[in-house]
């Protein structure tokens, strides 16, 4: 029997990659051969002699070509494989095992992009002779991001934050989002603004993206009731979700990712707020435009506050109406409710402003200069009474709102 040196391989590892086949144009025209059915179709043609320069030509669409190399690898998607184990002698080996790990260069499972992954396949086995041999082989690729996410937040009210998220295939072969869902944190609640009020998407075409292409999705995310109700605690949880994109590519292949946690835009309601409750959008001309505010201490001291609606006294103005009364003492974080009305005199979009609110113990004066919007028609119009609006104001100007920013991935 011919002696196997111990420190000699008997054995071959091999790892190829399993992958669906792609698409690919072979252009307008396909020359045809002899025995082909375009070859039968051309002597025909010339037999009724009308046969031309390109009658041996048939137009053929995309045609299905099995993978020429090991391919891109994308976060998200399924990455699978054959591991071939080969004997290389004519001995036969015994107790074959084989183990594969799949490392990245931090050894955990979520990994970030770009980032180059090793395959880390091992055989066991013993020889004729008894001995016991371990063969190890390292297979590193990177990996390629799909998507580009970019996010845009606006606080257009204290307790109403507008989401904007950009996704963009950066990928070389078009997709279609599957799913696109923002998962709300404990503490906030999502409305999706994505779909017409009959249900069906905004989108004419089912979230087809090609190369280079990108679309938005819209959310509206507001804090529960027993956080929204407390400021302080409010400032504190800045966490509004995670985007959940789940695509298929053109041949079915399914990948799903997930952003890192979303962070809401820090709000400043550094002294009080004014909130407008139960105003009506549209209003008769000549009817009494009623509706409730409510005016919450956000300082920390307490505030004794005189409210002021100052009237416009001049042929340009848009309604009659004025208001002059103290409040009862506030507390700090305390608020308190009171009715306004004003009678519109004009036609179209009436702006009712300002509103003076006075702090008597410090002689500190805020002036809303927007309180509430009412679109004032005919009295033939026939209106709706139940649309109604319910929107926040803040005296502090909402500068510098949008911010822009790309957003990490994870696998999940």
């Amino acid at each position: 029997m011919e002696m196997v040196d111990p420190d000699a391989h008997m054995v071959a590892l091999k790892v190829m990659r399993l992958m669906r086949p792609t698409l690919v144009g072979l252009g307008p025209m396909v020359t045809c051969e002899p025995s082909d059915l375009a070859h039968r179709l051309n002597y025909a043609q010339e037999s009724d002699g009308i046969a031309g320069a390109c009658a041996e030509t048939l137009a053929a669409g995309q045609v299905l070509l099995l993978p020429q190399s090991f391919g891109s690898i994308y976060l998200g998607e399924t990455f699978s494989s054959y591991i071939c184990v080969h004997n290389t002698t004519t001995h036969p080996v015994e107790c074959v095992t084989v183990k594969a790990d799949l490392q990245s260069n931090s050894s955990r499972i979520n990994l970030s992009l770009h980032e180059h992954v090793k395959l880390v396949c091992e055989v066991n086995y013993k020889t004729p002779a008894g001995f016991a041999q371990s063969l190890r082989k390292f297979f590193k690729f990177q990996v390629l991001k799909p998507l580009d996410v970019k996010t845009k937040f606006y606080n257009a009210e204290v307790d109403e934050i507008y989401l904007e998220a950009q996704i963009q295939n950066v990928t070389t072969s078009p997709f279609c989002l599957e799913k696109v869902e923002l998962d709300s944190s404990e503490d906030y609640s999502v409305t999706p603004l994505n779909t017409l009020p009959n249900g069906e998407s905004v989108f004419t075409v089912k979230h087809m993206l090609q190369p280079n292409n990108s679309c938005q999705f819209l959310y509206c995310i507001k804090p529960k009731a027993d956080i929204a109700k407390d400021m302080d605690t409010l400032r504190q949880f800045n966490n509004v979700g995670k985007l959940d994109i789940v695509w298929r590519s053109n041949l079915g292949e399914k990948g799903r990712l997930q952003t890192s946690q979303l962070q809401r835009l820090p709000f400043e309601c550094k002294t009080l707020r004014l909130e407008v409750l139960d105003a009506m959008n549209t209003i008769k001309i000549g009817t009494v435009f009623s509706f409730k505010c409510r005016v919450t201490n956000t300082s920390d001291q307490a505030m004794k506050l005189n409210v002021r609606l100052v009237p416009k006294l001049s042929a340009s103005s848009q309604y009659t109406g004025c208001a002059d009364f103290m409040l009862d003492l506030l507390g700090s974080g305390e608020s308190t409710e009171f009715p306004l009305s004003v009678c519109p005199s004009k036609l179209g979009l009436v702006k009712v402003a300002p509103l003076v609110l006075t702090n008597t113990l410090l002689n500190e004066q805020y002036t809303i200069d927007n309180v509430v919007d009412v679109f004032v028609v005919t009295s033939d119009y026939n209106n709706d009474p139940t649309t109604h609006q319910n929107k926040m104001i803040r005296y502090e100007s909402a500068a510098n709102c949008l911010s822009q920013k790309q957003v990490q991935l994870q696998v999940v």
